[in-house]
């Protein structure tokens, strides 16, 4: 309804002519008060574009069919950091209609709530898919009361499964480190740079090397993990060459670069990981993150946003065809929160161009998707708690 006709429907209510006329006097005053406008509210924020850009091929996944209450031997999840339905959607478009992810037959929608916030960060976030609890924001394996919870990844090495991680972020970061770690502050990446030399990780890959070797208190991460057998690499091209584990690829001092400045890392990445870790003949748990998605979404750009959620579903991409040769792995895809309160008031599938805005430089508080493929992948359909990501891995693999 445009302003005149606002004007007009009050009027009409209005019967006593004489007051019409002050009456509409008094109405033209209150025009802008009235959501009049409305229909150009978009352009009250600033619009970011992303005016399309190459495409990629999706997997088919009609070849493979697992039957209902199957159990995999292998869990692959991938977690979008950042990605909600307006980043998936953008995505989508940008990949003129149709994405990996998008393949993938069992959807759902989790709550990201953490324990002392409507709106999470990824830390609490993090440690919810991670341990099957929620946690204060902030805190990376560990509950309300600061108390140690065992992760999905420890859990899977105990019962003697291979393990691994891979992120675009610095591997200490919020994400990964919920996996691995368990300290109060997430913000402590020295600190949670010593849980990889501790605990049974097979393979990891990421940045953050100076959180390793260039510490306060003197130690040489790199050189303990070299020592306890791992192959440390600084660079993709070496870890590509690895043909055992345990690996450790610390390929940046801090993050790694935006795509496309850092090329195909995180889809060769997730593929080498997978079969590295697939040597294992009781199977494996390995965590792929998207971290930049977020990024682009702190940053309000639609082009950052876009080329790391395309970037991202390449990755998801491996581990699909990973999980058809196999027939034994469980591919998981969801995020921790959503970042930018995202909104899409433009698009073009025949070129691929989104137009956003954002409501926030934060994250918001709304539901994200999860989707499933392989040996269990119906157990994710539905509406749920984000800790229940943990509780079905764990429920599909009879721990």
């Amino acid at each position: 309804m445009n302003c005149f006709t606002k004007v007009a429907h009050l009027l009409y209510y209005h019967k006593p002519i004489v007051m019409k006329s002050c009456l509409f006097a008094f109405l033209m005053m209150l025009i802008p008060f009235l959501g009049c406008g409305q229909e150009n509210y978009k352009f009250s924020h600033p619009v970011s574009e992303y005016r399309g850009g190459s495409m990629h091929p999706v997997v088919d996944l009609s070849g493979f069919a697992p039957g209902l209450g199957s159990r995999p031997r292998n869990i692959i999840l991938l977690i979008g950091d950042g990605m909600g339905v307006s980043q998936l959607y953008a995505g989508i478009t940008a990949n003129r209609g149709a994405l990996n992810i998008t393949q993938m037959p069992y959807v759902g929608f989790i709550m990201t709530h953490s324990a002392n916030k409507y709106v999470t960060d990824s830390a609490a976030g993090g440690t919810a898919l991670a341990t099957g609890q929620k946690t204060n924001n902030g805190a990376i394996g560990v509950d309300v009361n600061g108390n140690t919870i065992p992760t999905i990844l420890e859990i899977a090495d105990s019962k003697g499964l291979h393990t691994g991680l891979v992120s675009t972020s610095a591997i200490t970061h919020a994400t990964p480190a919920s996996f691995i770690a368990h300290v109060p502050s997430r913000g402590s990446y020295e600190d949670i740079a010593t849980f990889f030399t501790g605990i049974g990780i097979d393979v990891f890959m990421g940045g953050g090397r100076l959180h390793f070797e260039s510490r306060a208190d003197g130690r040489h991460l790199s050189n303990e993990l070299t020592s306890k057998g791992f192959r440390v690499v600084n660079a993709l091209n070496d870890a590509i060459e690895a043909k055992t584990t345990p690996l450790a690829a610390l390929v940046a001092d801090e993050h790694i670069a935006r795509y496309p400045e850092r090329g195909d890392y995180l889809p060769l990445a997730t593929a080498k990981s997978a079969e590295l870790l697939s040597s294992n003949a009781s199977g494996f748990f390995l965590m792929v993150e998207g971290s930049q998605i977020d990024w682009g979404g702190h940053q309000n750009d639609a082009i950052y946003v876009v080329d790391e959620m395309l970037d991202f579903d390449r990755a998801v991409g491996k581990a699909l065809e990973f999980a058809l040769r196999d027939q034994n792995t469980l591919v998981v895809v969801t995020a921790d929160h959503e970042t930018g309160a995202m909104s899409l008031i433009n698009g073009d599938f025949e070129t691929g161009g989104v137009r956003a805005v954002f409501a926030s430089e934060d994250h918001s508080g709304v539901m994200v998707p999860v989707f499933a493929f392989g040996p269990g992948a119906e157990r994710f359909m539905g509406f749920y708690h984000n800790t229940d990501i943990f509780l079905k891995m764990k429920e599909v693999w009879g721990f």
